[in-house]
């Protein structure tokens, strides 16, 4: 059996695991938690409006070669333009805070949010803190060199 890093979790309303799941897999493949809107009621948004909405859930991490990020469950975006407002969340290892979802309808109608709904996912991936080594030139045996955004240096 494979070893899983432990995260600890609090549950900071208590409409979770009461009344909403507690976020966990739905499958044994899945690589997302689902989070959950912890609203007491429906919550319409606006094409264009954007809002927190509390998880219910806070996290600390501990460990600082994770990293939880938060994405857009790909349904809700397709299907009725609603997304991340930041298009993507990240939760550093030291955070103790509840998780907060900024929401964005992007779409050309309003669409309400319900209590209890799922509205993202949260992945743990790994992280590589690095050391910046300031430097006049670079090596140039890279193909790219500095051709900039869309670049790849082949004509």
């Amino acid at each position: 059996m494979q070893h899983k890093p432990v995260v600890e979790a609090k549950i900071v309303n208590p409409l979770l695991g009461q009344l909403f799941p507690f976020p966990d897999y739905a499958t044994s493949g899945a690589a997302g938690i689902d989070l959950r809107a912890c609203l007491t009621a429906p919550l319409e948004l606006l094409p264009g409006d954007s809002v927190i909405i509390n998880s219910g859930l806070a996290i600390h991490i501990h460990n600082p070669q994770l990293a939880g990020v938060l994405l857009p469950r790909s349904g809700l975006g397709i299907r009725h333009g609603i997304v991340l407002s930041n298009l993507v969340g990240l939760i550093d290892s030291d955070y103790q805070g509840e998780i907060q979802i900024g929401v964005w309808n992007r779409g050309q109608i309003p669409y309400t949010i319900q209590p209890g709904d799922r509205i993202c996912q949260l992945i743990f991936v790994p992280v590589v803190q690095v050391a910046l080594k300031i430097v006049s030139e670079f090596d140039q045996t890279s193909q790219r060199h500095d051709g900039g955004l869309g670049h790849t240096g082949i004509q």
